[in-house]
């Protein structure tokens, strides 16, 4: 027997050389099946996946509505686990809030970034350069709405329902108007 090969034996067991001798190691102990093989380059690759995203690695330039969109799609992957159908909310919210721009703030409310924080200063939280820098807004963002919401898809829900009640305010409270006079 060569001692570079491992070999079975009649006995189920794979016979494999040792420097001193040769050892019997019982069949199940041997190679991994390939559905351990696959389990395993799938968590590897998930692994090399689940990163947080990386100036170095962004295909736009720094603060551009493009880059600022580009992390928050790889921001909440990597920390929230949301994926495209949580990605279409949070882009028609932040292009209605902030158009998604850092420098966004509204002069009579005080809100601002691309998440429209009221008061800015809460995304101090998450970093002394809330004012400038939208890696700092979208993580405060996207924490607000896990708090808040629970996803993007609920605060953009949410967000909506809103302007719909506010639309049909006057209907509402005309009818509701109606009914006191009817009753009173």
């Amino acid at each position: 027997m060569t001692s570079s090969r491992i070999r079975a034996t009649v006995a189920g067991a794979i016979s494999i050389p040792l420097i001193l001798g040769t050892v019997a190691v019982p069949a199940t102990a041997s190679a991994p099946t390939t559905a351990a093989v696959k389990a395993t380059s799938v968590a590897a690759k998930k692994d090399r996946t689940n990163r947080p995203p990386s100036r170095g690695k962004a295909p736009h330039r720094f603060g551009t509505v493009k880059y600022n969109q580009w992390y928050a799609k790889n921001y909440m992957q990597y920390r929230y686990g949301w994926g495209k159908k949580q990605r279409r909310s949070l882009v028609n919210l932040w292009n209605r809030e902030s158009g998604w721009s850092q420098h966004a703030h509204n002069g009579s409310s005080g809100a601002h970034g691309i998440p429209q924080a009221l008061p800015g200063s809460k995304m101090a939280t998450h970093g002394r350069n809330w004012r400038k820098n939208p890696e700092t807004q979208i993580k405060w963002g996207l924490s607000y709405i896990k708090g808040r919401y629970g996803t993007p898809n609920g605060a953009w829900k949410a967000t909506t329902s809103v302007a719909v009640c506010r639309a049909r305010k006057p209907i509402i409270a005309s009818a509701a108007l109606r009914s006191s006079r009817a009753h009173g």
